[in-house]
């Protein structure tokens, strides 16, 4: 069963699976595709080849794939994927992809997108995000899982950010923030380990202690970046984590935030 406002205008080209409702005035278009369970509210509009996956919930005025922001965009048949139980609150704002971007927005499963949230077109989403109120993230900007984005931050186009870190409200990003670290400021450095994160995560003491040795060597120690990445491998060879740090480094292309 399917419950549809009777001032809402669905398209005869949407999918909308069991179990989905639709608010006042609300506006689904040509090619949406809405899993089971799915919940829209009044005045959202999702459009777009768009698919939104099973149990997520739109809050009241939400945009959801809509064309993307970019001057270069001609109208290529992008799309946006987005996984299960994700949580748009009032006022988010999501973008299709673009063709040089490969196409496609992506977001994962489990992520709670507070009001006003903004995801530019092409960006890489992963899973269990939290993004505070008015976080952006500009277009081909890649998040990795478990992150958390504070209020009013904004991620430049590009840039990564690595899986457990966290992003303190009110930061500028201008540079790839590497996993498990707390960054905050404009523009924004490292405050050491996400340590409340990876302690809610479960992370084993043994596991921190080797990430404490990692963050020191990569970033207060003074070494050449080769020097510190070649130390942690040899001092932190039986932790993956520490491991994932040091070649966080090696692979970005805009450099990594350090202070």
């Amino acid at each position: 069963m399917k419950r549809i406002h009777s001032s809402a205008i669905v398209s005869r080209k949407a999918e909308l699976a069991d179990g989905v409702e639709i608010g006042p005035f609300a506006i689904i278009g040509d090619g949406v595709q809405l899993g089971l369970g799915v919940r829209v509210g009044a005045h959202c509009v999702v459009e777009g080849a768009c698919s939104i996956g099973s149990e997520s919930e739109l809050f009241p005025h939400c945009s959801i794939g809509s064309a993307p922001q970019d001057l270069k965009f001609g109208g290529e048949p992008s799309r946006l994927e987005v996984g299960e139980r994700n949580r748009f609150r009032e006022f988010c704002t999501v973008n299709r992809g673009t063709a040089g971007g490969g196409m496609v927005t992506r977001i994962g499963n489990d992520n709670y997108l507070m009001a006003n949230t903004h995801i530019a077109h092409d960006c890489q989403v992963g899973d269990r995000i939290i993004f505070g109120n008015g976080a952006v993230l500009a277009g081909h900007v890649r998040v990795g899982d478990d992150v958390g984005v504070g209020a009013f931050s904004g991620v430049h186009q590009f840039c990564r950010v690595g899986r457990q870190a966290y992003i303190g409200g009110y930061s500028v990003i201008d540079q790839d923030v590497a996993p498990f670290v707390l960054v905050a400021g404009n523009r924004a450095q490292p405050y050491g380990l996400n340590l409340v994160g990876l302690k809610r995560r479960g992370f084993a003491a043994r596991t921190i202690t080797d990430l404490k040795r990692a963050y020191r060597l990569l970033f207060r120690s003074g070494l050449p970046r080769a020097e510190a990445q070649e130390r942690v491998r040899r001092e932190c060879k039986d932790c993956p984590e520490a491991l994932e740090l040091a070649e966080f480094f090696g692979s970005s292309q805009r450099g990594v935030l350090v202070r």
